[in-house]
């Protein structure tokens, strides 16, 4: 199977929604809700994209002709490369009928382990989300990142139980999912949370903690404040708030803003290529998350395609790696890439 054949398989099956487009730049889909488009008039899933692509890299080769290393360690977990699979929730709503949230993560955490790199699952109003999300973490050794809504604290506790029992290295929490509806309508209310209270579940967790939704220095400040061992600057894919800026435009700035600290900083948004990996490292991240792309690849070819991928994004990463001088990850510095802006 190559890239096309996995593309054409996908658009047989994924539903009315996403287009699986060869580039998935968030134009095709841009304003249907439900769906894998953004919120709004969808300015923000497409400026996510386009801003990575201002971002161009410095080549150069006079350096030692060694192989490049793209390891990436984290949490005590050594990943094949700095990328994860981002977490998608409400399978059968956004992506059309052939998975579920309970079929989707068991191919595609097992996948990813498989592949040496490691997946978030998703969450949902249903309870079986969390529960099939943390047996399919737990039959890979914990390597998987099971991401908890911002619910009320009753029911948070529930699913830390469950992450818990999986093992997982580590467990997330999308607070930028906060203006769902579902959430605002549980009985206590939901959504929002203070530091203090994420302090306290950041505590019940156990394991490090990542908070995911984290656009500005000062919320960044705010989850190191409450313990979190890591961030993931992210806007929800442009879902959950319109007009919002790109990542790739307050990256930089988080990341000064939290050097020395010991929070690691991860980034999703956009990033379609090894190359667009390999800027995001540049300018301060730790490793990256993309979403879309591995939905595509689980509708178009399943494991086989979620390896294909993986594959694919590595192969990129380690060729910008050896024509840019970088050795390995931390070799990789601001001044291998140019801000065109």
């Amino acid at each position: 199977m190559n890239e096309q054949e996995l593309l054409e398989r996908a658009r047989a099956c994924i539903g009315d929604y996403c287009k699986a487009c060869n580039v998935c730049n968030g134009k095709a889909c841009r304003n249907q809700i439900p769906g894998p488009g953004a919120k709004g008039v969808g300015d923000t899933a497409i400026r996510n994209y386009e801003k990575w692509q201002e971002i161009r890299v410095n080549m150069d080769t006079i350096c030692a002709n060694d192989k490049v290393d793209t390891a990436c360690s984290m949490f005590g977990q050594t990943f094949r490369y700095p990328f994860f699979a981002g977490p998608v929730g409400a399978v059968n709503l956004h992506y059309g009928k052939k998975y579920d949230d309970l079929t989707y993560n068991n191919i595609l955490v097992k996948a990813c382990s498989d592949n040496g790199i490691a997946a978030f699952t998703g969450d949902g109003t249903n309870p079986a989300v969390m529960q099939g999300a943390a047996q399919a973490i737990a039959a890979v050794g914990g390597r998987g990142v099971p991401t908890v809504k911002s619910w009320n604290m009753e029911t948070i506790q529930e699913k830390l139980e469950l992450c818990r029992q999986a093992g997982s290295f580590a467990i997330a929490m999308d607070v930028d999912a906060a203006g769902l509806p579902f959430l605002k309508n549980m009985t206590p209310p939901a959504g929002r949370k203070t530091v203090e209270e994420l302090r306290k579940i950041v505590k019940m967790a156990k394991v490090p903690f990542i908070v995911k939704g984290i656009m500005t220095v000062r919320g960044a400040q705010k989850a190191k404040e409450a313990g979190a061992a890591a961030i993931v600057v992210s806007n929800h894919g442009g879902r959950v708030l319109d007009q919002c800026p790109a990542t790739a435009e307050v990256l930089e700035q988080i990341a000064v803003s939290l050097k020395g600290s010991g929070v690691k900083i991860l980034v999703d948004g956009g990033i379609r290529s090894g190359t667009d990996v390999f800027k995001a490292l540049a300018l301060g991240a730790d490793g990256v998350l993309i979403c879309r792309p591995f939905v595509t690849a689980m509708y178009g070819g399943e494991r086989e395609g979620v390896k294909l991928y993986i594959e694919k994004i590595g192969a990129e990463l380690e060729d910008t790696m050896a024509m840019c001088g970088a050795k390995d990850l931390s070799s990789i510095t601001k001044d291998m890439v140019v801000c065109c802006r």
